[in-house]
């Protein structure tokens, strides 16, 4: 291990087993606290099992259970054979775990289609009270709202519309937002240190709107599908609020269910 390597798990101090929190739950913590602090970047590998077991004093059983929740949390990830990595968001990602919609009747096997994405709008503006809410800040604090076009084989699909807080984006352009390599989530990753873990959403069965109807090229009030996204960040903290329009006359919303056990 490099000495840069060796100073940051130099940061784990021994747990102990106080009959209180779980200890394989401090271990968590401590590692979520590792990764939060940005000493384990994106796509770094972490020390061997041996070297962090070691640091924490408890045992590799204990460890392994901790790295297998934040696996599952899609904190994580294994690769066999190289080690264990902090996930990276890119477009194998955006699919697997962000992107639910189909073309109805496609195969289970069948490769899912990465949609292409087009900025339609892009404004600086003040919260109202349902962003407010639902990302944590107060009515009026200054908020980037937008919208996205997704298309798939060239049909559009959905339109997204995104809302982040200012503060938390600092720096946030139209140019830089368009400009991007990657997913938005990649986005919010790279350029500003905020990892999407996991989101909540709710959906529901509307009319097209007319701003819809424009964007999607359907007929006002055809019916669709909305969903409401809060994604969150480590400490359920949320970082954005997404409303997207589905247009379901020839794609479904799918989502793979597990339970771990």
């Amino acid at each position: 291990m490099s000495a840069d390597r060796a100073a940051d798990i130099d940061a784990l101090t021994p747990l102990t087993d106080a009959g209180g929190v779980p200890l394989y739950r401090q271990v968590k913590r401590a590692l979520i606290k590792l990764i939060e602090s940005g000493r384990f970047a994106p796509s770094d590998c972490l020390p061997s099992e041996t070297e962090i077991a070691g640091r924490l004093n408890v045992s590799i059983g204990t460890l392994r259970k901790a790295v297998d929740e934040l696996v599952h949390e899609n904190v994580l990830i294994r690769r066999q054979g190289k080690g264990t990595f902090v996930v990276m968001h890119n477009n194998d990602r955006f699919l697997f775990q962000f992107f639910h919609v189909e073309k109805r009747g496609q195969d289970i096997t069948q490769e899912h289609e990465y949609p292409a994405v087009e900025c339609v709008s892009f404004e600086k503006a003040r919260a109202v009270e349902d962003e407010a809410s639902a990302l944590g800040i107060r009515v009026g604090d200054p908020v980037f709202r937008i919208g996205n076009r997704l298309s798939l084989s060239r049909r559009p699909v959905v339109y997204d519309r995104l809302c982040i807080s200012a503060l938390t984006f600092k720096g946030l352009t139209e140019k830089r937002f368009v400009d991007r390599q990657s997913t938005v989530y990649h986005l919010y990753q790279q350029d500003f240190g905020i990892t999407v873990l996991r989101a909540h959403e709710r959906a529901r069965a509307i009319a097209a709107s007319r701003e819809a109807s424009r964007v999607l090229g359907v007929q006002p009030g055809l019916p669709v599908l909305e969903v409401h996204r809060v994604a969150l960040t480590f400490g359920e903290k949320p970082v954005e609020y997404r409303v997207s329009t589905i247009n379901t006359q020839q794609h479904d919303y799918v989502s793979l269910l597990s339970k771990r056990i």
